[in-house]
């Protein structure tokens, strides 16, 4: 069972309102409180939230584009925030990262049509959290990236090399 994780250097009193939300938006509204695998819940809860999109809509692509582009612009502005309010570089709770890439990897894949896709977002998320967990190369090299950027673009190459990697399983 997850347990939430509380431990926070800054005290939440001492904090102004967007240093606050923007912790809440870089903890993807709290999963990445959930310990053990912040990363590993944010994953699967972006999934669910993809294969609802993707059984809903014929525009399934480009609102997951879309999302990520707004995953893409939070994380820049508050990954930098609750990293300082953390007090490290990449703290385990911050998950908007992982949101971005697993909705990366379904948004590339091939074939979204709801009969179809189920298997390659199940894959494409297994794919991306070993990418992401594991970090080879060029995924390692975007993390080296400074701030945001490289918390945002490791995720982003990792999302993108595990929707081709499912592509190419599934044939």
């Amino acid at each position: 069972m997850p347990s939430l994780n509380s431990s926070n250097p800054a005290s939440a009193s001492s904090m102004s309102i967007a240093e606050r939300g923007a912790a809440l938006l870089a903890q993807g509204c709290g999963l990445g409180r959930l310990q053990p695998g912040a990363g590993t819940w944010a994953s699967l809860a972006a999934a669910l939230v993809a294969a609802a999109v993707v059984c809903s809509t014929d525009s399934a692509r480009l609102l997951l584009a879309g999302g990520v582009l707004l995953c893409c612009l939070i994380g820049l502005w508050a990954a930098p925030m609750l990293c300082r309010q953390e007090g490290s570089a990449d703290p385990p709770s911050l998950v908007i990262d992982e949101v971005a890439g697993v909705w990366l990897a379904v948004a590339l894949l091939p074939d979204l049509r709801p009969a179809h896709a189920l298997a390659g977002i199940a894959l494409a998320v297994a794919l991306f959290r070993v990418l992401d967990i594991a970090k080879p190369w060029p995924v390692s090299g975007c993390e080296r990236l400074p701030g945001g950027i490289g918390i945002m673009t490791d995720d982003l190459a990792a999302g993108a090399i595990a929707s081709c990697l499912a592509a190419a399983c599934l044939g």
